[in-house]
């Protein structure tokens, strides 16, 4: 039976030393080369039809006065003053409702 070519294309990618010496270890103690690893992640790509795990960024901490400077302090006294001024106020309910969202507090 005539085996017929498998038909490849070449990626190409810039890793910094240090990531792909760490790779390099782990995916050996696994016995698995850094190609099949690439095409591993490359197939769940496809198959999860995007990243094939989660990406988010890190909740933003609220702002705290005791982390703030006196300077800061005012600035952001007046940021509000100035939003108050120019009717961008949103319900004390919504607050409590999007901090809980998104701090748990």
């Amino acid at each position: 039976m005539p085996r017929t070519a498998t038909r490849t294309a070449n990626v190409y990618t810039r890793v910094d030393p240090d990531t792909k010496e760490q790779a390099e270890k782990i995916l050996n103690q696994l016995g698995i080369p850094m190609s099949h690893a690439i095409v591993m992640f490359l197939k769940q790509v496809v198959i999860q039809r995007g990243m094939p795990f989660e990406m988010k960024l890190q909740p933003a901490s609220p702002v705290t006065v005791g982390n703030l400077t006196k300077a800061q302090f005012d600035a952001e006294m007046q940021m509000g003053i100035n939003d108050m001024v120019s009717g961008r106020t949103i319900p004390a309910d919504d607050v409590e409702s999007e901090m809980k969202r998104l701090y748990g507090v």
